[in-house]
Order: structure tokens, then sequence, then C-alpha cells
């Protein structure tokens, strides 16, 4: 009797191999092939899944959004007050540098080597940053999409400045300071929004 394989499972269990891969040599110092040798699988293996690199990392991309948001989301939920939520992100943040640094590095690495210009991977990062735009709205329970966008780039760019100055910046003190900055804000915004 053959063997019974989920497809989808499997594919989820080949990309979540291959963010440490991208993550330890960078998209473009990795072939298809070094990519099919680091997973113990052939190329007509990964050609099944993953019909090029960039739809390989396309769909990398979008397999870590959805879990980072899952996890994300996971450690808000059930907390009452804004303040409360913000420090749980901040906490959540905290816990796991590590792995959003890599992120980061990662994403820096596939833009200096693709440029801004447009291409389906482009677009797969734009979709991620608006699905985590609205998970931030929902987390946050916020109804407005700037205060998210703002909210997502400050998260951006606390992980790059702890790669710079790690002694200088606290997740605990940018959350805090975060949460008074929104507070006070919407309490100043008619209906709480701006």
């Amino acid at each position: 009797m053959p063997k019974v394989v989920d497809h989808d499972q499997y594919r989820k269990e080949l990309l979540n191999q291959c963010f440490d891969l991208f993550a330890e040599h960078g998209y473009a110092s990795l072939t298809t092939r070094q990519i099919a040798r680091a997973l113990n699988v052939s190329t007509g293996t990964l050609y099944y899944y993953f019909p090029s690199k960039e739809d390989l990392f396309m769909q990398l991309i979008e397999e870590i959004t959805t879990q980072d948001l899952l996890r994300a989301s996971a450690e808000i939920a059930g907390l009452h007050s804004l303040r409360e939520r913000i420090l749980a992100l901040g906490d959540f943040l905290e816990a796991n540098e590590d792995y959003f640094i890599k992120q980061t590095l990662l994403m820096m690495d596939f833009y200096q080597q693709a440029g801004l210009g447009p291409s389906r991977v482009n677009e797969a990062v734009q979709r991620a940053s608006l699905r985590s735009r609205d998970e931030i709205m929902t987390a946050l329970q916020i109804d407005s999409p700037l205060l998210a966008t703002h909210v997502l780039c400050l998260v951006d760019g606390l992980i790059s400045e702890r790669m710079v100055n790690p002694e200088l910046v606290s997740y605990r003190q940018q959350a805090e300071l975060l949460a008074d900055l929104l507070t006070a804000y919407l309490e100043k915004s008619p209906g709480g929004q701006p």
C-alpha cells in the first residue's frame, strides 16, 4: 500500500526548514540544488512543491507571516486593556528577538539582491505587510489602519535598532511608551479613533 502524503503539510515542513537555511546563507547565495540538498530531498521534489526559488521564497514569506500572526495573537488574546495588549506585544517581540532579527536580515538581503521594483515576491511581501497591519488592528482593538501601520513601523524599527544598539533599546520601555502615546492619542480623538 502506497504511503499517503499530506502534501500541504509536507510543503509547510519544507518551508519551515527553509527559513533557517535562507537566514544563514541569504537569498542570493543559495541555488535550488543547494536548498534541495540541505533539505535532503531531490531537486524534482523541491520543484514539485515550488516551481522556482522565487516561488519558494514567496511562499516562505506568506507562511512565516501566518505563523507569526497566529503566535502573536495567541499571546495577546484575552487581554482587556490597550496597555496590556501592547505590553504583551513587546514581550512577544523580546521573547522571539533572535527569530525576528533573522527575519529582518533575510528581508534586507532579499531586497539588496532583488531591488524594490515590481516582482511576485515583492507582492507577497506587500500582502504579508497588509495582513500584519490588519492583525495589529484586530489584536490591539484599534480601528485605524494609520495607527496600525504606525505600530508596524515601530516594530520594524525597534527590531532594527536592537540589532545596532541592544543595550540602549528596551522592548518593555518602548512598549510602555507606545501604550502611553496611543492611549493619550485615542483619548483626544473624537470617538476614540483618528
